[in-house]
């Protein structure tokens, strides 16, 4: 090991959790050790993870890495770790799941007291470990917290260089691409501003434990839906002048929901590209605005000869793989020969709508 980075083991007592750790939401941070604790027991999983440990003790080639403080030492990497071991040797620092907790101390016995550790000289240098590891690694965060390890990084780290040049120096550090990077920052720039606006009247279903931050991510890719919302990829300050009025109805558009709880939007590939479309026409916008269906309102924006299309081609890539294998296969599965039937059923109505059509154009 690089003489920089030290190996140690150290008493949980020695060990603070991280309150800016990017797993917590903005509402934890800075708050007590206790009140972290508290809450990841709600949201982490904890006692399964206080149980393994208590079970089996705790795994030396699980470090923890820590960078040194005025008292003692903070964990940047591991929390979860650390706050199960600390719940183990105190149980008393929770004021939730008492009843749990002492179950799990009642079938366990082992209680670590020494974790290994690599401290390192700052914590700059954990988080290019981390940007790697858990952006593009094999140990992926959800995406808002991503999103917000991005941000905090480019603020922290990069502040003092344009958007795209920061991006370009994080995409190197945690091996992506600057595009990619820059899409997730300022995807985080928006969500923080629905966060200022109390998630715009829905803040008792809607919050930062339950937004999909993916949702952002995914209309930011789409140009209709940036120019709707009148994000500038180009300037220097990118949600500068965002259109408040139009992110609240993007919000709601995916977040609001009905009396059968449903929202009006879904969130995946197909909806957002049809409400990229419906953006793209103004009857279609207006239509949907108005409360038409997200499925009729694209019809409006005449472009389902392209969906239509894009469909057809997809079926064709599909039997082309299902011919390509069925000569290695020794045995079908039950209803072949019905879905066969179905195909050339299809295949047939589908001919017979477009002569029709190509004979009433004539």
């Amino acid at each position: 090991m690089s003489e920089k980075y030290k190996y140690v083991w150290l008493k949980p007592s020695e060990l603070s959790l991280d309150s800016e750790n990017p797993r917590l939401p903005r509402s934890m941070r800075n708050k007590s050790q206790s009140e972290i604790i508290d809450f990841m027991l709600l949201e982490h999983s904890l006692i399964e993870l206080m149980l393994a440990i208590g079970q089996n003790g705790y795994f030396p080639g699980e470090q923890l890495l820590v960078v040194e403080i005025e008292k003692g030492y903070k964990v940047i990497e591991g929390n979860r770790r650390l706050a199960s071991v600390k719940l183990l040797n105190n149980p008393e620092l929770a004021t939730r799941n008492k009843l749990k907790i002492a179950q799990v101390l009642e079938e366990t016995s082992e209680r670590p007291n020494k974790i290994p550790c690599i401290v390192f000289p700052n914590e700059k240098e954990i988080h290019k470990y981390l940007g790697f590891r858990h952006i593009t690694g094999t140990k992926e965060w959800r995406m808002l917290e991503k999103g917000r390890y991005l941000y905090e990084l480019r603020v922290n780290e990069y502040n003092g260089l344009p958007l795209i040049e920061a991006a370009k120096q994080i995409a190197k550090t945690i091996g992506s691409k600057s595009n990619y990077v820059i899409r997730v920052i300022v995807g985080f720039e928006v969500y923080k501003i629905i966060e200022d606006n109390q998630f715009f009247g829905m803040k008792e279903y809607l919050n930062d434990t339950t937004f999909y931050f993916n949702y952002i991510a995914d209309s930011l890719n789409k140009e209709n839906i940036t120019s709707f919302l009148n994000v500038n990829f180009d300037s220097i300050k990118p949600t500068e002048n965002i259109n408040e009025s139009n992110l609240k109805l993007w919000t709601e558009w995916l977040f609001k929901r009905n009396d059968q709880n449903v929202t009006r939007l879904k969130g995946d590939s197909e909806n957002l590209k049809m409400l990229n479309a419906i953006i793209g026409k103004e009857e279609a916008l207006k239509a949907f605005s108005d409360g038409l269906d997200v499925a009729k309102a694209f019809e409006l924006t005449e472009e389902l000869d392209l969906i239509f299309q894009d469909a057809i081609k997809e079926s064709i890539n599909r039997l082309e793989q299902a011919d390509s294998v069925v000569h290695k296969l020794n045995h079908f599965y039950t209803d072949l020969e019905d879905d066969l039937k179905t195909i050339r059923s299809l295949t047939v109505k589908i001919k017979s709508t477009k002569d029709s059509i190509d004979e009433r154009e004539f």
